[in-house]
């Protein structure tokens, strides 16, 4: 049988990305400015460390991707301000307290950003948003930005065209 469309086009209606960073706790407020900004996935943004930040340059390195090719992507003055809001919170949690390897940036597991994310819809009278439709709709705001979709395949990482031209 053929497999059926489970495609989602779901984008944020007026309004929902206010009540969704009022909403979430500081920490995920980061996330999810992280992800409306560049478009990464889940696990991309749970893996962040500060090594592969480079605010000189407004990039990070993403060195561990779903398609097993590293990327750098360019950083929005929105997500270096979320970078560096978190970086300053991550040093305050250590103490300076040097650790042997480098930590995560953020403290969320990848079940707990999505229970987490689900919950502050619930809270906030989102329907149906899932925590993947913030990287759809990443994707389609760099489209409306007017980036043409080599351009937007090299910072989201899609390998598939036809998965990247569902967001135009």
């Amino acid at each position: 049988l053929p497999k059926s469309d489970r495609a989602r086009t779901r984008r944020l209606e007026a309004g929902e990305e206010q009540r969704l960073l009022i909403g979430a706790n500081d920490q995920l407020q980061r996330i999810i400015t992280l992800a409306l900004e560049t478009g990464m996935r889940r696990g991309e943004i749970l893996n962040i460390k500060k090594s592969h930040i480079d605010l000189t340059l407004k990039t990070l390195l993403i060195p561990f991707t779903k398609t097993n090719e590293p990327r750098t992507i360019p950083l929005s003055s929105a997500a270096v301000a979320s970078l560096t809001k978190q970086l300053k919170a991550s040093q305050r949690q250590s103490q300076g307290v040097i650790s042997l390897h480098e930590p995560p940036f953020f403290a969320y597991k990848p079940r707990g950003v999505s229970g987490e994310f689900l919950k502050l819809c619930r809270r906030t009278g989102i329907d149906d948003f899932h925590f993947h439709d913030l990287r759809q709709e990443a994707t389609s705001r760099l489209f409306e930005k007017g980036l043409n979709p080599v351009e937007i395949a090299t910072i989201t990482g899609h390998k598939d065209t036809r998965m990247l031209m569902r967001y135009t």
